[in-house]
């Protein structure tokens, strides 16, 4: 697959940054101006303030480093940077960006490297699009730094955690800036000082090349975790590597030319994976607790399943109501019943077969994608294809709970269709249920039925999930 775009992280590869105790303290006062703004003092000394700033910072990163959610500026400052002095999200909220942006602004010396500007050019001449992947509680530090730099324009899209929500390593926010600029990861570069969120993360999320360019920086998290495809120094080195890989492509046999199915997109639900013990411990649960279902449990359950399914509420939101249902007070028995609906959500089994075909259809040049309604994050569903060596392999994630709809609806398919850069007929979706192979067929993709309803019709009917690699459709 030709490489397309090239994506940056911003601190640490873009430019340089660091902070001593000293600096901090020098310049400590703009957060105590900021918060002066609303009336709001503090009985810390400016050394106490910078102490509790770098600590805060440095439980928060460890915090998201296990959860991967970027937390809004007013919680962060609330929980973390201003502990224990009992300030509420909403007492800092209408300061909140202003905190933010001061902190990385101010509380960081920042210099762009010096080789940028000429490098971005020449990416450009190659004819490569550049965009930005950075974790920041800012919204607008990022841009204002580009734009200081007079470097803005070469960058779009712009992915923020602080707009997204969650923060790498996580590959959703690596599928999401995919989507944003129209392609699949797998023509995609990433290029980021860091291994454990910028390498892991653009490499579990199928990016083509994951590069890490060296910066002295050490946030007290062992860095880990990837093998970078290349390590650079300088960011001059980053442009005979583009060029050698676009000498590639074009040496390279384009064997999906004369094919007719470019892109195979797969339900994942029954078809990648499936639960052979459906609701085991949530039935455990109940007879231990001697608690009967009353006959509207279900239906009101699949009320509060088609809000997760949609991204309207959380996954843990999800468990929590559906065992509030169960009209229970105790909050240890609240705790259990989630922690059962949650050990069934994850009790999977990947279908036999799917490992070793998924990697086959890889190696012969095919764009892979997943159109999954699901609760369950990206990061926590690739964690189980990861564990049978296909985790990394999906160049297009669309999920109903990022996209707000579920299947048969034609937002989901068109969606993957149009970040594949094929057109519908050269695509084929992989499903079980009517509906939702009715929904691909209607977005004029080429259906392929496994696992299958009673009911389903599609073009092709499998019985092995091996079978689709003698498929005539797939073939030369």
């Amino acid at each position: 697959m030709r490489i397309n775009t090239v994506f940056f992280d911003m601190g640490g590869t873009i430019e340089t940054f660091g902070y001593t105790k000293e600096f901090r303290l020098e310049n400590v006062h703009v957060i105590k101006d900021c918060l002066a703004k609303k009336s709001i003092f503090l009985s810390w000394t400016d050394e106490q303030l910078v102490e509790a700033i770098t600590k805060g910072a440095k439980d928060y990163l460890l915090w998201n480093m296990i959860s991967h959610i970027e937390l809004n500026s007013a919680n962060i400052w609330s929980r973390f940077f201003l502990q224990g002095q009992l300030l509420t999200p909403e007492e800092l909220t209408p300061i909140s960006e202003e905190l933010a942006f001061l902190y990385e602004t101010r509380l960081f010396y920042r210099a762009i490297r010096p080789e940028i500007p000429e490098v971005l050019k020449k990416i450009k001449k190659l004819g490569f699009r550049m965009g930005i992947i950075s974790n920041t509680q800012s919204f607008s530090q990022v841009p204002f730094s580009l734009q200081q730099y007079q470097i803005l324009e070469y960058f779009n899209p712009i992915i923020l955690s602080s707009e997204y929500g969650w923060r790498k390593p996580d590959p959703a926010i690596f599928y999401h800036a995919a989507q944003m600029a129209g392609l699949p990861t797998g023509a995609c570069v990433y290029v980021g000082d860091k291994i454990n969120r910028d390498i892991v993360g653009a490499k579990r999320s199928g990016f083509q090349l994951a590069i890490q360019i060296k910066h002295e920086y050490y946030d007290g998290i062992k860095d880990e975790g990837a093998i970078p495809d290349a390590i650079i120094d300088n960011m001059k080195e980053l442009i005979p590597i583009l060029e050698q890989a676009t000498q590639i492509v074009k040496q390279t046999p384009q064997s999906r030319n004369n094919q007719k199915v470019k892109a195979i997109f797969f339900d994942a639900g029954d078809i990648l994976y499936h639960r052979p013990k459906k609701d085991n411990y949530f039935q455990k649960f109940l007879l231990e607790n001697s608690i009967f279902l009353n006959s509207d449990f279900e239906k009101q359950r699949q009320q509060f399943k088609e809000l997760a399914f949609t991204g309207k509420i959380s996954q843990a939101d999800y468990y929590l109501n559906t065992i509030k249902l169960l009209e229970i007070q105790d909050e240890e028995k609240l705790a259990a019943g989630m922690e059962a609906l949650r050990k069934d959500d994850d009790n999977v089994k990947i279908i036999k077969g799917v490992p070793a075909t998924i990697q086959k259809l890889k190696e012969k040049g095919f764009t892979l994608g997943i159109i999954t309604d699901t609760a369950v994050p990206v990061t926590k569903k690739l964690s189980w294809f990861d564990q049978h060596g296909f985790g990394g392999l999906w160049d297009v994630y669309i999920s109903s709970k990022e996209v707000g709809v579920r299947k048969p609806n034609p937002i989901m398919y068109e969606k993957a269709i149009c970040q594949s850069g094929f057109k519908s007929n050269e695509t084929a979706f992989v499903g079980h249920k009517n509906s939702e192979l009715e929904g691909a067929r209607a977005s004029g993709m080429h259906t392929i039925a496994f696992n299958y309803d009673e009911d389903a019709e599609a073009e092709f009917f499998i019985d092995q999930f091996a079978d689709l690699l003698t498929l005539p459709i797939l073939q030369k």
